[in-house]
């Protein structure tokens, strides 16, 4: 018998699968096909098939189970993918997105040609079907999974250090991968001398550049400034601003509810169009995410709401991008940067919410997305110094006695700091406090001398004083 094409032995495979009701282990996968079979070869084999959508999985690691994809019974439509239609599948690969069962259900359908796809409009149901802290899109387990990837080592620290501490490479990876999902062709290394050194790359257009730039003011307008990093319609309206700025055709749109309608590229669904409906809702929109209490539900809510309304007539995924990080920089967890995300995965998902209000694909590359950008930040974090907790809770008597030591041009020890101690520190802390200020005074130097509200001229003087070099 001749050996089996590539084709013939994946429609076998599916044809073993299929045989299976309940799911087959790759295990048992494994004896049926044989020992001629080798098992890196049957892996890449089940991977093909998921990422065609003809296979769906269920269960995790030695667990996973393989199934025959369902029907599909999305709206109005309820029938098999035939060939034909998987002929239409994006040719962008899948390969860094887990695809769940339900994902690719909605990834067969908005692959298929618009015309053989239903028109939509905008449903307010699938929004007043959602009631923060009540309803999910991340279940409870991946909840919990994504708070234990994001932790940072400054969980316990005033909102936004940990973004403040990695602003550099936030910049550079957040503005890049934002932009390439709009299909901005600057490169990593384009984008990092850009944000760095204001050198613009040769041969690329001006609104390439002028969108990088764009997306480094907003990231510095949320990370520099906590209290800008709040999930509210002036919040909303500032990022649009700055992500919009000299990208628009009108720029009385920028930083505005638009006033006119819109239409989406290759997709069947057509947004709202009426301004003052189109205002309310912006308004529930953004009121309704500011409830929800867990971080990882608020970001995704945004991250889905905020397109499905296309509140402003261009950016609406820029800026549901860059506010999906609001809670990660308030709660100190590792940001969304969008590293490595397929375009035509997210892209994808998106059409899911548009045209069949299903969330389970974009929920995948959601996930995906933070699994990288949490490993992207590991050795950065590996690199940041602990807090010290119990500095950072005296923080305020220590720069409270070491000015008033130096004001009044005292010699740091022991007993002049014990003579100077705040009401504030408890008995329990305050031999601990005294060492505290004494290392303060032995790292003390101009430099840094300006932390305690000290001016040059008060510390030099004190310095002099002391008989200490400059």
């Amino acid at each position: 018998m001749p050996p089996k094409t590539p084709s013939q032995a994946l429609d076998s495979l599916v044809a073993l699968i299929a045989a299976s009701p309940d799911g087959v282990g790759i295990q048992a996968l494994a004896q049926s096909l044989g020992d001629g079979l080798q098992r890196r070869t049957l892996q890449r084999r089940l991977a093909s098939l998921v990422a065609q959508g003809r296979i769906t999985t269920q269960g995790e690691g030695r667990a996973t189970r393989y199934h025959r994809a369902p029907s599909i019974a999305l709206g109005d439509v309820s029938q098999a993918v035939p060939a034909a239609l998987r002929a239409h599948e994006p040719a962008t690969p899948y390969a860094s997105v887990l695809i769940s069962a339900a994902g690719a259900e909605i990834r067969a359908y908005v692959a298929r040609p618009r015309q053989a796809r239903t028109p939509v409009s905008y449903r307010v149901e699938f929004l007043e079907q959602y009631h923060p802290n009540h309803t999910a899109y991340l279940p409870p387990d991946l909840r919990e999974q994504l708070h234990a990837l994001g932790r940072s080592p400054a969980e316990q620290t005033p909102a936004g250090t940990f973004a403040r501490d990695i602003l550099n490479r936030l910049l550079i990876d957040l503005s890049w991968a934002s932009s390439q999902l709009e299909g901005n062709t600057y490169s990593r290394l384009d984008t990092e001398k850009l944000i760095e050194l204001g050198q613009a790359a040769e041969g690329k257009d001006a609104l390439e550049t002028q969108m990088i730039l764009n997306h480094k003011q907003a990231i510095e307008y949320l990370v520099l400034d906590p209290t800008h990093a709040r999930v509210d319609e002036d919040t909303l309206i500032a990022l649009h601003a700055f992500l919009s700025d000299g990208l628009m055709s009108d720029p009385s749109a920028v930083g505005r509810v638009r006033r006119r309608a819109v239409e989406i590229g290759g997709s069947v669904y057509l947004p709202l169009a009426l301004p003052q409906r189109l205002e309310e809702l912006f308004g529930i929109v953004v009121r309704m995410a500011a409830e929800i209490v867990d971080p990882f539900e608020q970001a995704f809510f945004l991250m889905v709401h905020l397109p499905y309304l296309q509140p402003f007539e261009d950016v609406n995924k820029r800026v549901s991008r860059l506010a999906a990080n609001i809670p990660f920089i308030r709660q100190n967890l590792c940001p969304l940067s969008f590293i490595d995300v397929p375009q035509q995965a997210y892209v994808d998902g998106l059409l899911g919410v548009y045209e069949l209000n299903r969330v389970e694909l974009l929920r995948d590359v959601f996930v995906s997305a933070y699994e990288r950008s949490c490993q992207q930040y590991v050795a950065v974090r590996r690199t940041l110094v602990p807090p010290d907790l119990f500095r950072l809770r005296h923080r305020q008597a220590l720069a409270a006695v070491i000015a008033a030591i130096v004001r009044a041009n005292e010699p740091a020890t022991p007993q002049t700091i014990q003579a100077r101690l705040p009401g504030a520190v408890p008995a329990a802390d305050q031999a601990q406090f005294v060492q505290l200020v004494l290392s303060e005074f032995d790292a003390l130097h101009p430099g840094n001398a300006v932390r305690f509200g000290l001016r040059p001229l008060e510390f030099a003087a004190w310095r002099e004083a002391r008989g200490l070099r400059p």
